[in-house]
């Protein structure tokens, strides 16, 4: 027994397909694809949503709604979120983010949410009425960054 003896197992392996290679082989002309359609090209795969050259689903149906590309988008935080900050503290996105409660580039909201029982300086680019109030009530401060 020696490396110039080994041969695959029996069965194991078959010899590839030969596409149009004479009416002989089963396989010439055409190649097993069939007269014309998209699937005969070359190149020829199908994207998702295809419906075989009829208008797909997605383009017969009406369109819906807006897309506003000026849509301001933020992360938002509660009131009980910034209770976990130590009294009379300066809260802004930067210590937001350290704190795992806001990632990203995105602008921050405060929201009103929960309770808050510290007076604190809260630095953020949005804030719900609320949340103002309930913020200035314990004697903190607001500020739109």
């Amino acid at each position: 027994m020696d490396l110039s003896n080994l041969r695959p197992a029996a069965g194991s392996s078959k010899n590839r397909k030969r596409l149009g290679r004479g009416p002989g082989s089963g396989q010439g002309k055409t190649s097993g694809k069939g007269h014309k359609g998209r699937s005969s090209r070359s190149g020829g795969n199908t994207p998702p949503g295809y419906e075989g050259g009829q208008m797909p689903l997605s383009r017969r149906l009406p369109k819906g709604g807006f897309h506003n590309p000026f849509r301001k988008e933020y992360d938002v935080v509660n009131l009980s979120s910034l209770e976990r900050f130590s009294a009379g503290g300066v809260v802004d996105g930067a210590i937001l983010r350290e704190a795992g409660l806001v990632g990203g580039k995105r602008a921050i909201k405060i929201l009103a949410d929960g309770v808050l029982t510290k007076a604190l300086t809260v630095k953020a680019q949005a804030f719900s009425k609320q949340a103002r109030e309930k913020i200035t009530a314990l004697g903190g401060s607001v500020e739109v960054a």
